[in-house]
C-alpha cells in the first residue's frame, strides 16, 4: 500500500530547463516516467492528446477510456493515474501556472476555455475527425520549436498552444451554442469558484447565495436548470472529492481527515461519506489501495 500520494512540480522534470513548460511525445514520456502511471498529483497544468493505443485513466476517481482522438486537460491539484493495454502514442504538454501570465493581458484568459474547469464535464473529450489532424499538426510545430533556440520561440509556442485550445473549443462550440442565458452561466461559474475556495468553511447554499447577492431559491433553481442537481449537491460533491484525495494518504487517520474537513466529529464524517459514496471511508480506502 502506498503511504501517501506524491505531488510533482514541473521543475522536477529533466526537460524543464526553467522554461515553465515540458512538451514531449507521449510514448517517450510514458516510458521515461513510469512512476507517473500510479496515482499522483500535479502542481501544474497538464494535457495529453492520444493518437493511438488503448487503456484507462483515472482523473479524480473517475475512469475514462484511452483511445485515439481523445484529449484531456487537468488543472493543478487533481489526482491522476494511467493503465494501458497496448503501446500508447500521442503528445503531452505540462506547463506552470504562471506560464501565460506575462504573455496575456488578461491573467484569467484560460478560464474562457471550459475544459480548464475540472467541474465542467468538458475536460476529457474525443475530438471530431476534422479537428484531429489540425491539433496533431500544432503539437508537431510545438515539438519542432523546441529542437533549437530561436528568437521568440517561447512566444510562438504559447501562440501554438492557444491555437490548440481554440481548435478544441470549437469542437465544443455546438454544445456551447445550445446554452442560453449567459448571465446564469456566469453566475454558475462564480458559484463553482466560491465552492472551490470555501467548501471547508461554507457548507450551505444560503451562504453562497449571500456572497452572490441572490436568493437561495434562485441559486437552487439555477443549478437544477443548468446541471440537473441542487446547489447543495455541488458543495457536497466537492467535500467528497477532497475526502477521497485525503483518504489516499494512508498516514492520515479517519479522525484526522474529518478534522481537516471541519466535521464536528469523525462519526458524522463517516455517515456523511457513506451516504454520498455508498461505502465507508475505510472501505473506500481499502478498495482504492
Amino acid at each position: 500500500m502506498k503511504n501517501d500520494i506524491p505531488v510533482y512540480d514541473i521543475s522536477t522534470f529533466e526537460e524543464y530547463k526553467n522554461a515553465g513548460i515540458l512538451v514531449s511525445r507521449f510514448g517517450h514520456y510514458s516510458k521515461q516516467y513510469l512512476h507517473l502511471h500510479s496515482a499522483h498529483r500535479h502542481s501544474f497544468y497538464h494535457l495529453v492528446y492520444f493518437t493511438s493505443g488503448s487503456g484507462t485513466q483515472t482523473i479524480d476517481f473517475q475512469n475514462y477510456p484511452v483511445m485515439p482522438g481523445l484529449i484531456y486537460f487537468m488543472t493543478p491539484g487533481q489526482v491522476h493515474s494511467w493503465s494501458f493495454n497496448t503501446e500508447v502514442e500521442g503528445y503531452i504538454i505540462n506547463f506552470s501556472e504562471d506560464y501565460f501570465k506575462s504573455f496575456l493581458y488578461n491573467p484569467l484568459y484560460l478560464e474562457n476555455f471550459s475544459f480548464f474547469d475540472e467541474h465542467s464535464g468538458d475536460a476529457v473529450l474525443v475530438l471530431p475527425n476534422e479537428a484531429r489532424e489540425k491539433v496533431a499538426a500544432l503539437f508537431e510545430e510545438i515539438l519542432n520549436e523546441g529542437k533549437e533556440a530561436r528568437a521568440f520561440d517561447a512566444d510562438l509556442v504559447r501562440i501554438l498552444m492557444l491555437n490548440i485550445f481554440i481548435q478544441v473549443s470549437r469542437g465544443l462550440s455546438l454544445k456551447q451554442q445550445t446554452q442560453t442565458n449567459s448571465y446564469n452561466q456566469t453566475l454558475l461559474k462564480s458559484f463553482k469558484k466560491l465552492i472551490e475556495t470555501n467548501f471547508i468553511e461554507l457548507r450551505f447554499p444560503k451562504q453562497y447565495a449571500e456572497l452572490l447577492y441572490i436568493t437561495p431559491n434562485h441559486l437552487n433553481a439555477l443549478c437544477n436548470d443548468l446541471l440537473g442537481v441542487p446547489a447543495g449537491q455541488l458543495i457536497r460533491d466537492r467535500v467528497i472529492l477532497e475526502a477521497k484525495r485525503l483518504l489516499i494518504n494512508m498516514e492520515l487517520s479517519i479522525a484526522e481527515i474529518s478534522e481537516k474537513l471541519a466535521f464536528s466529529d469523525h462519526s458524522y464524517f463517516i455517515k456523511f461519506f457513506k451516504k454520498q459514496v455508498g461505502a465507508t471511508p475505510d472501505k473506500f480506502r481499502k478498495q482504492d489501495n
